[in-house]
């Protein structure tokens, strides 16, 4: 069978990038996005579903439409967040241009979430009244969400510290900071080394990540969720601050290096998604202990998690069926790999349902010629591409 498509049905074959609910503010359903399939799956069973119960504030702050223009703007975020209070509300009311960093920093989040978990059966899909099904549920990939929207959120706040965005921050200080060391592969004699440059100020990040992130949720309450909530966020934010580099730049006559001056930069974003899956596959299950504040490991000779370790206290739906009940889509649909052993191949992905082919034509630009000045003119061409669909 032989159907043809327009570029923009394509992508909804190839991409799931609508943004979601800070944590179902900024990381909710943009409509015009889900997948072909999963948008029937929306369609039969959306109306019966409602939060039974009202969603925390870090959900609620996590509402807000990636994709809409109001997204940026701190004065629409506040007044869409009625609801907070304390550290968050004093944001809002006193350093709105934050806000919309942190808005930034979700919506980094929501796209890392989304192309680490595109091969998996549950893909970060940003349908709020599915996503905030998930929210409500302490499993592994909430875990997940809060670590990488938490870190998103540092990431982004740093960076505009760096760019001068921001009036209340700029490069780092280094003034009390011991010289760098020089690497292993440099000869090093007589090459005077100093601090310089614009060094990203993580810490100004971290802080305002954690006074955003952790508002209303106290350590010490007899709240496992909370407790479990406060992990992942402070994992997420590690996976920034701890993976600082150094980056140098040599100055002298004729290309000589008499003098080194070297910052602290971040980690690429992708490199902190990286290590947030890899804490993901190696999640600890959790249970609280008996004096209501600390948590401990489920199971024999388990090593207790340490800070940059994701933790959960459920165990996951295996998100194969579409269940209102616990948020999942179901995979019935989703593009998969025929050839492929691991998650992304049509076995796992498709949870032994079995798969159809299917061809799909659509047109894209090539043989692109750029004019002075400063035009760039393409052709159309018409391209087929087969098709792995879970039945």
């Amino acid at each position: 069978m032989t159907v043809r498509l327009s570029r923009i049905q394509l992508a909804l074959f190839f991409i799931l990038l609508c943004p979601v609910n800070i944590i179902g503010l900024w990381w909710t359903t943009n409509p015009a996005f889900p997948s072909v399939v999963q948008q029937q799956n929306m369609e039969t069973c959306e109306s019966d579903i409602r939060p039974k119960m009202p969603l925390e504030d870090s959900v609620l702050l996590f509402t807000l439409a990636v994709g809409s223009p109001l997204v940026m703007d701190p004065n629409s975020i506040c007044r869409k967040t009625k609801r907070l209070v304390g550290k968050q509300a004093e944001l809002c009311q006193t350093q709105p241009e934050i806000v919309s960093e942190v808005a930034k920093g979700a919506r980094l989040g929501v796209r890392e979430c989304q192309y680490q978990f595109r091969y998996r059966r549950w893909n970060c899909t940003s349908h709020n009244k599915y996503f905030g099904k998930i929210l409500q549920q302490d499993i592994r990939e909430t875990a997940f969400v809060y670590a990488i929207t938490a870190a998103g959120v540092t990431h982004a706040v740093t960076q505009a510290c760096s760019m001068g965005d921001l009036l209340q921050c700029g490069c780092e200080a280094t003034r009390n900071r011991a010289p760098p060391r020089p690497p292993s592969s440099s000869s090093g004699d007589g090459v005077k080394w100093e601090w310089g440059g614009c060094g990203d100020d993580v810490e100004f990040g971290y802080e305002k990540s954690k006074q955003f992130m952790d508002a209303k949720r106290r350590k010490g309450k007899s709240d496992i969720r909370t407790l479990v909530d406060l992990h992942n966020n402070e994992a997420g934010r590690l996976a920034v601050k701890l993976y600082m580099r150094t980056e140098c730049k040599c100055h002298g006559l004729s290309g000589s290096c008499t003098l080194r001056t070297c910052w602290k930069k971040m980690p690429h974003f992708r490199e902190v998604g990286d290590r947030l899956l890899e804490r993901f596959n190696g999640a600890s299950k959790v249970m609280g202990g008996n004096d209501g504040k600390t948590l401990i490991p489920v199971g024999q000779n388990i090593k207790p998690p340490d800070k940059q370790d994701l933790i959960y206290s459920d165990e996951s739906p295996d998100f194969c069926l579409a269940n209102r009940k616990t948020g999942s889509l179901g995979t019935r649909g989703r593009m998969c790999n025929s050839t492929a052993m691991d998650i992304s191949g049509c076995d796992l992905l498709c949870c032994e349902r079995g798969y159809r082919e299917e061809t799909v034509e659509f047109e894209e630009n090539c043989l692109c010629r750029f004019h002075w000045c400063c035009v760039v003119q393409c052709t159309k061409c018409l391209v087929r591409k087969e098709l792995s669909l879970c039945h």
